[in-house]
Order: structure tokens, then sequence, then C-alpha cells
């Protein structure tokens, strides 16, 4: 392991996240609804210890290198994960009101892996510029904060495949490091035009700066925090409250889309468009599973509800949870048992790789329920031969036995995870539900669960241990389990 490089770049990540850091200081300034300024001191004062930890880590590793090995960059990419985390708690620590060390670690790794689960209980009590940070928390870790950093070390002649192949869900093949940088730069473009287009139009439909910042920031980025406490059920009794469900509903399904379909679609490529499968899929699950449910509100006598409300409800709920978003109007806990069940569904699946959404992600199912079927058939037809076609390309024997191992881990972790959440929990009323519905939303990146942690409740009842554990679990998912498993492998850190 080369100490340098992981010193150099970290420490560059750090100076990065220490000017994010001091924009919203600057808000919290010349914010004409601060009250005091405690949010500017805390803000200012995170951005300073974060930059001097950048400083020292950059001085540490002056040398000079040309490109960063496939080991070094898995363990940079979770390194970097971790390290934003820990240095994104600091104003909420520093904050009046303020969170302990394990809820603003929580709030901080739900801002950053785009999870959007709170321990914050009133959101009315905390300045504005404290609430921009955890806004712009989404918003960098939309993108993945180590994608944009692809570009800059790039143009810097540092060859950086291995850290965009291990941060994103991109295909990189064996593409030189100017496509890398091109493709990383082609996919920022993307992500602040759809982040403009969605803050102008919820500034058209009446939304203060503030809000309209906000929201965009963490609807392209699919994290779901708000600056209010009903979420975007603070809007439901505006006259036009649908036409802003709508304007959402609509990003949310654009960012969970594989980001790269905009540039073919630019590019009037229609032949290879057609080959999105994963698109298809995605599109065909949520509109299914959203009439569905709609339909079923409506049918259901203990709901007196019209078929237009019924069909509004349902597609809001749904969109938001297929995209790992988390948005909400209404409480889906007082839905029928099989609402619920699709909706767990939903968030297992997430949505497209090369996405902002979470989730194991479409085309994982996909392959495994082809190869499943294949399997199926291969029991009463053994000499049959099968060509699995996913997005117009062939996939081999070694990508079904990756997607299989994914599969079968992801659903591993979360058993385990739900068993590891109820015995940190005991004795404290911790249900099965809860307990499950807490490993579901933290490890597929959802933000609301189920239980007593379902959308109109949060994790500020759980213990410090618990929001410790379901803080890594963030990470693990949004990374997608293995690019921090490696750094638990001993081997991954030996000198050479």
């Amino acid at each position: 392991m080369n100490f340098r490089i992981l010193a150099k770049v970290l420490g560059l990540l750090l100076l990065l996240l220490s000017v994010a850091m001091s924009v919203c200081a600057v808000f919290a300034r010349v914010d004409p609804m601060a009250v005091k300024l405690n949010a500017t001191w805390a803000l200012f004062t995170s951005a300073g210890v974060t930059f001097l930890a950048g400083a020292i880590l950059i001085l540490s590793g002056l040398g000079k290198f040309d490109r960063i090995p496939r080991r070094e960059g898995v363990v940079i990419v979770g390194l970097g994960w971790v390290l934003s985390t820990v240095f994104g708690a600091l104003p909420y620590m520093l904050c009046e009101p303020h969170l302990n060390w394990s809820q603003a670690l929580f709030e901080s790794a739900s801002g950053f892996t785009t999870t959007g689960s709170t321990v914050i209980s009133d959101l009315t009590l905390w300045p504005r510029g404290i609430l921009l940070w955890r806004s712009a928390t989404q918003w960098l870790g939309g993108i993945g904060i180590l994608v944009l950093f692809v570009a800059v070390l790039s143009y810097l002649g540092v060859a950086s495949k291995s850290l965009f192949r291990n941060e994103s869900s991109f295909k990189t093949g064996e593409a030189s490091t100017a496509r890398i940088r091109d493709t990383a730069l082609t996919l920022l473009k993307i992500y602040l035009g759809l982040t403009g287009l969605c803050l102008a139009g919820l500034r058209l439909l009446g939304l203060s700066w503030f809000d309209s910042v906000s929201h965009a920031m963490t609807t392209v980025s699919t994290g779901g925090f708000s600056p209010h406490n009903a979420s975007i059920g603070h809007y439901t009794g505006w006259g036009n409250g649908w036409a802003i469900e709508l304007w959402l509903s609509v990003f949310m399904v654009l960012c969970s889309l594989n980001f790269l379909i905009f540039a073919v679609i630019a590019a009037k490529n229609w032949n290879r468009l057609r080959e999105e499968d994963d698109a298809r899929w995605f599109l065909g699950i949520t509109v299914g599973i959203s009439l569905t449910i709609g339909l079923g509100l409506f049918a259901d006598a203990r709901y007196s509800i019209d078929l237009v409300e019924a069909l509004r409800e349902s597609w809001f709920i749904v969109v938001s949870i297929a995209s790992t978003t988390g948005f909400g109007t209404v409480d889906y806990e007082l839905w029928p048992a099989w609402c619920k069940a699709l909706l767990a569904i939903l968030m297992i699946v997430g949505g497209c790789a090369g996405s902002t959404a979470g989730g194991m992600k479409v085309g994982r199912l996909e392959i495994f329920l082809k190869s499943s079927a294949h399997e199926v058939i291969r029991a009463f037809r053994p000499n049959q031969v099968f060509r699995l076609v996913v997005n117009g390309s062939p996939v081999d024997d070694a990508s079904r036995a990756r997607t299989t191992s994914f599969v079968a881990l992801y659903l591993l972790i979360m058993a385990l995870g739900s068993v590891v959440v109820g015995i940190l929990e005991a004795g404290h009323g911790v249900d099965l539900e809860t307990c499950l519905g807490a490993v579901l939303a933290t490890l597929s990146n959802i933000g609301p669960g189920f239980g007593d942690l379902g959308p109109t409740e949060n994790f500020s009842q759980l213990r410090e241990p618990t929001l410790a554990f379901l803080s890594g679990l963030m990470i693990l998912g949004r990374l997608e389990l293995f690019a921090i498993l490696v750094l638990f492998v001993p081997a991954a850190w030996r000198r050479y």
C-alpha cells in the first residue's frame, strides 16, 4: 500500500469539503432570517478544522505520482466516504442546538450517502445555514464526491480509473484516462443541468429561494432531506401542491435512470437508447406498482379517498421509494400490509446503475431473475444453451456469478444487520418490523423505514451504538458493499 498516494488524494478531498462548508458559512452569515451567528461559527470552524486536516495529509503525501493503482483506488474510495462523514458531522456538533457524536455521525452519513434518514425531531429549531449544509451534503454525495474528484485528478495528469470504477456504478471497461475524465465531466454537466432545471421549476411554482435550492439539491441527488418537518407534505395544502409533487416526481424518475442516457439522447443515438433495458424495467416496475397501490387504496372500503387522490398519493410515494429519495406526503404506515410489502420490494431493488439512486439496482435484478429462470429450465433441459443479453450486451458467466454473489451478500447483510439492531436495542421496545425497516432504510439508502421508523417518525429514539452501526450500513450500501468491506481485509494494507 502506497500511503503517500492515500494521504495526498484524501487531503485534496478534505480541502474540497472545507470549501463547501465555507460556502454554507457565508450563507449563514448573510441570511436575513438568522437570529444568532452560531451556525456561522460552527460552519467556519468546521471548515477550518477540515482544511487543516487536509493540508496535513497533503504535506505528508508530498511526491509525484502519475497513476492511482487499483488497490489504492479501492481504499481511497472507502476512506474518502468515511472521512467525509466524520468531518461533515462537525457542524452538527458545534452548532446550537447540537447533536451528540453518534447522532451527528448518523446525520452526516445520511447526507453524504443520500439516504435521508434523520435524528432531528424539529427542523424549525435549527439555523438555515446548517439546513443548507445538510442539503449540500446530499448534493455532493449524489454525484459522488470522488467522481467530481476524478475530473480534477485527470486534468492533473493522474490516472484515476480505479477511483471512478469503485466510486460509481458505471462500466469503465478498458477506457483511457482521457475517456474517464470526459465521462466524469459529462456526468457533472448533466448533474448541474438537472439541478438548475429543477430549481428553476420550483421557483416558478412559488417556492422561496432557500426552499428551491434545498429541494433541488436533495431531489436530483435522490436524497430526500427537506428543511420542513412534514417534508413535501408541507406543500400539500397549497393550491398548486399537486404541481410541486408532479415536478419533483419527474426529477426523481429522471435521476433514477442512468445519467449517460441523457448524453445518448443529446447525441440522437436512438439505437443505443432502445437497448436500455434498465430504464424500461425501472419505469415498468414503478408505474405498475403505483397503479396497483392506487387502485387498491381506492377500492379499499377503509379509505374514503377518490380515485384521483389515491393515484396522486400512490404515485408520489412509489416514485419516492423506488428512486430511494424518501420524500413524504402521506404516512404509508397507514396503508394495508400488502402495500407496504410492495414498498419493501422497491426499497431493495432501487434505481438504475449509473444514477444517484440506491438499492441493489434494477440491472442486477434483471440478471438475477433471468439467470434464475435459465437454471429452472436447465433442470429439465440440461443441454440447452442460453444467451443472456442485458442493455444490448451479452452477460458472461463471470458477471452472472458476481451478480448472484452480490444479491446473496446484500440479503445476508440485511438479515444479519436486523439481528444486530435487535440485539443493540434489546429491552428498548423495538420490534422486528422496526429492526428490518431500520436496516432496509439505511442499507438501501432510502430514508424512512417501517414500524416506529416510518415516514412521520425519525431515528432519534435509537441508542448511540445502533446509530453508529446504521451509519456504517449507509456507507456500505452507498458504495455497493465491496469498496467498504475491502477495508477490513489485511492484505489491502500491506506496504510494497
